[in-house]
């Protein structure tokens, strides 16, 4: 199946690539970099993030009726590919992966029309995906109590992005009698406490304490207790995870082939070497096929209907895997390939490698991947196939 970008997709990219290549320059991410995070107490570049929405990349991976232009998964696989090659401290994945396009897909009318300010830069929102031990939020052991008209909520998340700097936080969660929801949680509502995280990237993190914390039931995503909107949002995660690791590992394998070929020693560049030739292509390798999973999965999460939810989620479980395990080994390659030079934090190398590295620790690790995929398997499987 052809997933290549069509018309208005790639005149996307190319108005992302435009956009970031021209507000990402050195001193405009110096501030954060290692080190510098108390300089920027919002933990990511407002003019970056405002000359994004202007250009209508926010918006691009929203429907309509959520104030943008009717794009969907891969309009924002596009925009955060983009901003992950170039080290964008952006609050994208948050926004658009974890917040914004979980709400176009699965909120009532109401919740829809609230996206709109984040549309146009002026509203952050984030979701806690991961918990202490567990990294499916369709799986949560944060629990909802209805109390009066209320719910009230208990549990914690981790490794939440750009938390501090979010209004709304999408908190997956196991209601009263078994169902499980996603719960839109204002971040000032009493009862919610952050605790920084560090992540040595350019996207900040907090755990996400929630202790008896008390939302309107309304604030239920679709109003959804059969864990619909639950998988939703562990899908576009997903695919959001992807897509950064994706464009961030795509600026590694630039990087490192512009080393190896400038690079001389003992009289002759690096690129000489057959050894050498050999490893950039293994990370050339790793990057198409999480390249390939990233397309696929965002592509059926916008085109497949519920009943293509398993292939979908099969697709996803892939690209998670690959993460954690050849993109994650590949980040090593390149800085391996390096030299001294890839473990110098002030090195470009050192921004996507960080990046890359949080994603696979939000994820679990390659052995919580396995068991995803291997459940995928066994559940798909026919039950006289086990006989």
């Amino acid at each position: 199946m052809d997933f290549a970008l069509d018309g208005p997709q790639e005149e996307l990219r190319r108005l992302a690539t435009d956009v970031f290549d021209g507000e990402t320059t050195p001193e405009r991410l110096r501030p954060y970099g290692p080190g510098a995070r108390a300089e920027t107490p919002a933990g990511y570049d407002r003019d970056i993030w405002a000359a994004a929405a202007r250009a209508g990349l926010i918006g691009a991976a929203l429907g309509e009726d959520a104030g943008g232009t009717g794009g969907g998964a891969v309009e924002a696989a596009i925009v955060l590919r983009e901003a992950a090659a170039r080290g964008a401290p952006v609050p994208a994945l948050a926004v658009l992966a974890l917040g914004a396009l979980p709400v176009s897909l699965c909120g009532t009318a109401e919740q829809r029309a609230a996206l709109a300010p984040a549309a146009d830069g002026h509203r952050i929102l984030t979701a806690g995906v991961a918990e202490p031990g567990r990294h499916d939020p369709a799986d949560p052991a944060t629990t909802a109590v209805p109390d009066g008209g209320d719910l009230v909520v208990t549990g914690a998340k981790v490794s939440v992005p750009h938390a501090a700097a979010a209004d709304t936080i999408l908190v997956p969660v196991r209601l009263d009698g078994g169902g499980t929801g996603v719960l839109l949680v204002p971040r000032d509502t009493a009862g919610v406490t952050l605790t920084p995280e560090p992540t040595g990237a350019a996207i900040t993190a907090a755990r996400v304490g929630l202790d008896g914390v008390r939302v309107p039931a309304a604030t239920l995503l679709g109003g959804d207790t059969t864990g619909a909107a639950a998988r939703t949002l562990r899908r576009c995660a997903l695919a959001g995870l992807a897509a950064t690791v994706s464009g961030a590992l795509a600026a590694a394998l630039a990087l490192t082939t512009e080393h190896v070929r400038t690079r001389r020693q003992f009289g002759r560049s690096l690129a000489e070497l057959q050894a050498v030739t050999m490893k950039v292509g293994d990370i050339y390798v790793a990057a198409r096929a999480l390249d390939a999973a990233m397309w696929a999965g965002a592509w059926r999460i916008d085109a497949l209907p519920d009943s293509g939810a398993r292939d979908t989620d099969a697709v996803l479980a892939a690209a998670a895997l690959l993460i954690t395990d050849q993109a994650h080994d590949a980040f090593y390659t390149a800085q391996h390939l390096h030299g001294g030079l890839g473990v110098d934090a002030s090195y470009p190398l050192h921004r996507h490698f960080s990046t890359a590295a949080w994603a696979a620790r939000l994820l679990g690790g390659t052995e919580a991947r396995l068991d995803a995929l291997g459940d995928i398997a066994v559940r798909d499987t026919p039950v006289h196939a086990h006989a």
